[in-house]
């Protein structure tokens, strides 16, 4: 009978489904970006949710994620539409057993407050899986958005999968003081490399080098790149891990070693550019130099994404990483926040605090 009971009474816990009428907010996209974001190219709706069905979850968003990737991929979606992203959500109703009320998932809901999923549905296509978060304490549920989260598994595989570094090697990377650089540093140094940083102001130089451990941190916009590289690698760059793109990278893959590996993740410095930058070409270093250039989205590791959580998450724990995050508060400032983000105005992941 004591089993019946507790049988009942979980039964009773997970679904807890009757909490009335849910309404949503949600950001729509109806302009396409010119120049800058701005807030006039959105509207801020609100809709009532349905029911909730077996095997679904009602999701309240605590985190939204601003990234890069954002601003690129809009233009890609019919107007209008809903805008894209990740979140960190508690859960607050559950009719799926696997999927308890009041634990966590980071999934790819874009700006909205509210969301009823099927955890087992797979995921849209080009859209990250859904993940139960593990117990963070004590740290915050947003690095489910950091180095818990995509931009972790986007350095973790771009740097281990694309440029394949060896300890001794040196990797240089752009946006170092990003999401995703300041990850991919580290993880660089755990892999025994010297590692090369370019970020955009010398705080944030320091920072890269005196908390994280780069060997090297250069302001881009006050160094000669030519001149830094010849000081931090004076035997050429072996891995070049690319954010930004623009001149500096031109400069950078020139002064790459022989088979060399470049790992090619964005291009923020041309997002909000109304017409292409031109830079010197790079056909001839990739050409006489031999070298591996490489795209990559993500989403190509679906299938190993709890592998590259654990990893970080065990180097998390072990102290071998450090993080920092710029938080910005309110579900209205979304627009102000990826704004923000594309200025620069973060060191290491940039998230919005919904409440």
């Amino acid at each position: 009978m004591a089993k019946l009971y507790k049988a009942m009474f979980n039964s009773m816990r997970l679904y807890s489904s009757n909490i009335g009428k849910v309404k949503s907010q949600k950001y729509v996209l109806t302009k396409y970006f010119q120049g800058e974001p701005k807030k006039s190219d959105f509207k801020i709706i609100e809709e009532e949710l349905p029911e909730l069905q077996d095997g679904e979850i009602l999701t309240e968003a605590e985190y939204l994620s601003v990234d890069p990737y954002m601003r690129a991929y809009m233009i890609g979606y019919k107007l209008p539409t809903d805008m894209i992203g990740g979140q960190v959500a508690k859960i607050i109703a559950s009719r799926h057993d696997k999927f308890p009320v009041g634990k966590y998932v980071a999934g790819s809901f874009g700006w909205r407050t509210h969301t009823i999923c099927n955890p087992e549905a797979p995921p849209r296509l080009g859209f990250l899986p859904l993940t139960l978060l593990p117990d963070l304490s004590p740290h915050c549920v947003s690095l489910g958005l950091g180095i818990l989260g995509m931009p972790g598994n986007t350095s973790y595989f771009g740097l281990k999968e694309i440029c394949k570094p060896k300890p001794g090697e040196t990797i240089a990377i752009t946006g170092a003081a990003g999401a995703v650089g300041s990850h991919v540093g580290q993880i660089g140094k755990i892999m025994g490399c010297r590692v090369i940083g370019f970020a955009g102001t010398d705080e944030k130089c320091d920072y890269l080098t005196k908390e994280l451990g780069f060997d090297y941190a250069f302001n881009y916009k006050t160094t000669n790149i030519k001149s830094a590289l010849r000081e931090a690698a004076p035997d050429r760059v072996d891995c070049y891990f690319d954010n930004v793109g623009g001149e500096i990278s031109s400069t950078i893959m020139s002064h790459m070693n022989h088979y060399g590996r470049v790992a090619v993740c964005g291009s923020i410095s041309s997002y909000n550019d109304a017409t292409l930058p031109k830079v010197t070409i790079l056909q001839p270093a990739i050409v006489f130099k031999e070298l591996k250039v490489e795209g990559f989205l993500v989403n190509r590791w679906f299938n190993r994404w709890e592998e590259g959580i654990n990893a970080n998450l065990d180097w998390l724990k072990d102290g071998k990483l450090k993080y920092q995050e710029k938080v910005y508060h309110g579900f209205d400032n979304m627009v102000d926040a990826l704004v923000g983000m594309l200025r620069g105005e973060n060191t290491g992941k940039a998230v919005v605090k919904v409440k």
